[in-house]
């Protein structure tokens, strides 16, 4: 499909800068079937839950991969953390900012005396940089900053307020592996969570690293030329046991956010193998209008950015005019948009 099939205006001040208290956002409410939307409140979303119904969180924890560091010649070098190398705790995959200063054999200096020398430079602007010692996650608390999205704007020299450090991340966040945050899951509250417990609803988790690819733009003028980089996904086998229970019993399985829609998807195609532990696999999974859902039944999510492969999911799940239809709706109402802004449930 044309990529211009999914653009839209947006103004500018209807993107969330800072996070309201968690559970207070609005929630814009679409029948797949009719195109109905009414207009509720987050706190009104275990009432829209019945019985019977599952619901899968990604219990995936964001990493404090952001890195401030300066160059041989005292500038300062923004370097974004990837993925670690799992053989040797001192290498990580990176993009850098501004690249000019973070050249191959370029050396690095950050805090508690922590030095990177740059050994590649990949043709898609990737770094390959290895620290003088291990970095791990408490190194990382220590000196790093959360990993907002390029618009969610800071001033210069603040790349994060105190409040990011517990806002950009769900309250039932577990492992470390995450350079951006589920935000469909950033709304829920402990007593939202008890109140879709005690209405029967079952809730089971799995965790997909989200990486940086989230924020990759569509550079193609169809989707047929776009790629998705593979995620590192693992559901545990309570979850995919609850999960054809819920789909054998006519419940819903409703899932918490895109990551949790693709993990599902993925996991749904995936060739049946021992059941043994953990389904772990790698998914480059692209979901484009057209696709066949046999996992997920009702999805909750935020308001996507134009053109983006998260506007492509959420198209595909509830129909790309009736989606479209209930952004313009949404900008009319005057919800906020993105990673800090208001979200939507789709059933």
């Amino acid at each position: 499909m044309r990529i211009d099939l999914f653009d839209y205006e947006l103004p500018g001040e209807r993107i969330a800068q800072t996070a309201r208290p968690r559970g207070s956002s609005r929630l814009l409410t679409l029948d797949r079937t009719t195109g109905a939307i009414a207009h509720r409140s987050f706190h009104d979303f275990p009432d829209l839950l019945h019985a019977g119904d599952l619901l899968v969180r990604n219990d995936v924890r964001v990493r404090k991969a952001r890195l401030y560091g300066r160059d041989e010649k005292d500038r300062v070098v923004e370097i974004f953390l990837l993925r670690g190398d799992a053989a040797d705790p001192r290498r990580w995959a990176a993009l850098a900012r501004p690249g000019r200063r973070a050249k191959k054999g370029r050396l690095l200096r950050f805090g508690e005396d922590l030095t990177a020398t740059v050994d590649e430079v990949e043709a898609d602007g990737r770094r390959r940089v290895t620290f003088g010692r291990a970095v791990d996650d408490s190194l990382l608390e220590r000196i790093g900053n959360v990993p907002l999205p390029p618009y969610i704007r800071r001033a210069a020299g603040t790349p994060d307020f105190p409040a990011d450090r517990e806002a950009y991340q769900t309250i039932y966040a577990r492992e470390p592996l995450a350079v951006a945050a589920p935000t469909a899951g950033l709304h829920f509250t402990s007593s939202v969570l008890e109140r879709i417990a005690a209405r029967g609803c079952r809730i089971a988790d799995l965790t997909l690293a989200v990486g940086a690819g989230t924020f990759k733009p569509v550079t193609s003028e169809d989707t047929a030329g776009h790629r998705l980089d593979a995620e590192e996904a693992r559901i545990p086998p309570l979850t995919l046991r609850l999960v054809a229970e819920t789909k054998e019993r006519g419940g819903r399985v409703v899932a918490v956010g895109t990551t949790v829609t693709r993990a599902l998807e993925a996991a749904a195609r995936a060739e049946p193998g021992p059941a043994v532990g953990d389904l772990v696999f790698s998914t480059d999974l692209f979901i484009t209008p057209g696709f066949e859902f046999r996992a997920v039944d009702a999805l909750l999510t935020n308001f996507h950015l134009p053109r983006s492969t998260l506007l492509m999911l959420v198209s595909a799940f509830g129909g790309r005019e009736r989606v479209l239809a209930a952004y313009e709706e949404a900008v009319r109402e005057k919800y906020l948009f993105y990673s800090y802004g208001d979200a939507m449930f789709m059933s």
